[in-house]
């Protein structure tokens, strides 16, 4: 996306250097009617490289493949040969491929088309561009000249076609990439490299002169594009012809000092590419890109890595930051949308002035993952905090146990769940004897500890599923679910024996015991309604009092 936008940018334009010579569909269309059939005859190519030689070009290159055919005649394949090796500045093509052995025995090709090759870096492996077996041009030119250049391509994993690779493997040798041949040709002439080997340094780039190429880990360059298909200056190939035939009227070319490219771009012909820019480009316009590359020192540089990753994880921190102290969940969807789009526009500027391709995938990943982990951790804060409100709402601060609110709460619940399935539960209201008499003896803060003691005593000798509450003073409750009265009564008598024996310690130190008195209600005998059951629990506990106090009423 950001190459196909930088793409548009009219400040960067493809060199006036490069010229493409198209064989475009008007082309093949004129080579069919007036040779009878395609390929062109190879003579006619030898004539038209004549023609621009007579102009004095920096360079010829053919992205075209001359290899044996029996389409071909002797002596239009000795003209290809003659016009190649004769000029020092004529590139052509050969590509490698991994055929079976079987089908084609790989061959032996000559020392002068290898390049003097040395991988000094860590991080650049190789055998991503390692091939078994090639097609052979023809042997002529093969076994006299050294610009011959291979084109094969890097594509991403969805098809893309983003870089291109610097040399390729055969047979334990280096061949330099077509593109990458006729560039080096282009320094050398202009005096700014004159090394016959290559190296790829420590730090993954290859320094030619004052030109950088940076590597990926394959060893192939990230092209930067100067715009859509069709950006360079096109001749087709039939003006060409006929001007190099000599015919009147016919178009005069001027091709000083310009690096001349032979490549089809017809559709019919299948050298189309997938690139950022464009979906349908031309095979030979991705070669003058790498050429135009390497003249204007111009590739990308990709950044990943630990990079990729320091920026990850300060997007997720801001991210997470803002999550948290945003209480809207709209607000705090739109500040983390707007740090990722701010980030999308840093990559753009800092790519279109440095050539810097920061990963963008990544970072997005952790983002959203940074978003969604922000809101579960407020969420369980939330929850947290809610249990806490809860807990403050429905708990008495003194006892721990639960307040009259949530009493008379679970009281309703329970006689409207009863009522539905026909079940009882029972009501056990208590209370200390003579609390305000040990109050005025021992002091509140004694009485505090006392009530905080039955308290604890209560929750030990009843079910994890009863409730027990703190109803008023020195009253508290409990209700028990599913429960007939003889159990609640014998529950209630249990609990009156443990609080009479217990030894209750008090603030300055010393001991004392109290007793309570309880009173049993159970649901529906006793009442319909909480306040009919309260009332009932209520008579019976006054009746334990009346009786002598600690013990149950009934």
């Amino acid at each position: 996306m950001r190459q196909s936008i930088l793409a548009r940018d009219k400040t960067r334009t493809p060199s006036d250097k490069i010229v493409i010579v198209a064989i475009d569909d008007a082309s093949y269309e004129y080579i069919l009617n007036r040779y009878g059939e395609w390929p062109l005859p190879r003579d006619v190519y030898s004539k038209i490289a004549e023609y621009i030689e007579t102009s004095k070009p920096q360079s010829i290159v053919f992205d075209l493949m001359f290899v044996n055919s029996l389409k071909s005649s002797k002596q239009a394949d000795n003209a290809i040969i003659d016009t190649i090796t004769n000029h020092n500045n004529i590139f052509t093509a050969m590509n490698f491929d991994n055929q079976e052995n079987s089908l084609r025995i790989p061959p032996q090709l000559p020392d002068n088309v290898s390049v003097n090759f040395e991988n000094k870096s860590k991080n650049v492996d190789l055998s991503y561009h390692e091939y078994s077996n090639c097609r052979k041009i023809l042997d002529g030119i093969l076994n006299n000249t050294s610009n011959i250049g291979i084109t094969n391509v890097s594509r991403s994993d969805d098809g893309i076609l983003r870089k291109m690779p610097v040399v390729v493997k055969y047979k334990d040798k280096y061949y330099p990439q077509l593109a990458f041949a006729a560039g080096l040709q282009y320094l050398k002439t202009n005096n700014i490299y004159d090394n016959s080997k290559i190296i790829i340094d420590e730090d993954s780039k290859i320094r030619i002169g004052n030109r950088i190429i940076p590597l990926d880990y394959e060893g192939s360059v990230i092209l930067n594009w100067y715009g859509g298909a069709q950006s360079y200056n096109y001749i087709p190939l039939y003006k060409l012809i006929q001007a190099a035939e000599g015919e009147k009227g016919t178009e005069k070319f001027d091709f000083k000092d310009k690096i001349v490219y032979f490549g089809t771009t017809a559709v019919s012909l299948f050298d189309i590419k997938t690139v950022p820019v464009s979906k349908t480009y031309p095979g030979v316009e991705v070669q003058a890109t790498y050429v135009n590359n390497i003249i204007d020192n111009n590739f990308i540089i990709r950044y990943d890595g630990w990079i990729t990753l320091v920026i990850g994880l300060i997007l997720s921190i801001l991210t997470i930051v803002i999550v948290l102290s945003e209480t809207s969940v709209i607000v705090g969807a739109l500040a983390s949308s707007t740090i990722y789009i701010i980030y999308l526009l840093s990559t753009y500027f800092v790519m279109k002035y440095f050539n810097i391709w920061l990963d963008v995938v990544y970072p997005i990943i952790f983002t959203i993952g940074a978003f969604m982990l922000a809101y579960i951790i407020k969420y369980l804060i939330k929850a947290r905090d809610f249990e806490q409100q809860y807990l403050l709402a429905t708990t008495d601060g003194l006892t721990e146990l639960y307040n009259h609110r949530y009493f008379q709460e679970q009281m309703k619940q329970m006689v409207d769940s009863c009522s539905r399935y026909e079940t009882s539960f029972s009501l056990i209201i208590l209370d200390i004897d003579f609390f305000k008499k040990f109050n005025d003896t021992f002091g509140h803060q004694a009485g505090d500890a006392v009530l905080r003691q039955v308290a604890q005593t209560l929750k030990k000798n009843v079910r994890a599923s009863d409730i027990v509450c703190r109803y008023g003073g020195e009253e508290m409750s409990i209700i028990l679910s599913n429960t007939d009265y003889e159990t609640a009564v014998s529950t209630a008598q249990k609990i009156c024996d443990r609080v009479s024996s217990r030894h209750f310690h008090l603030p300055n130190g010393k001991e004392t015991s109290v007793t309570i008195s309880l009173g049993v209600s159970t649901y529906p005998q006793d009442g319909l309604t909480p306040s009919e059951l309260i009332e009932a629990a209520d008579k019976h506990l006054y009746k334990a009092k009346e009786e002598g106090r600690n013990r149950v009423g009934n």
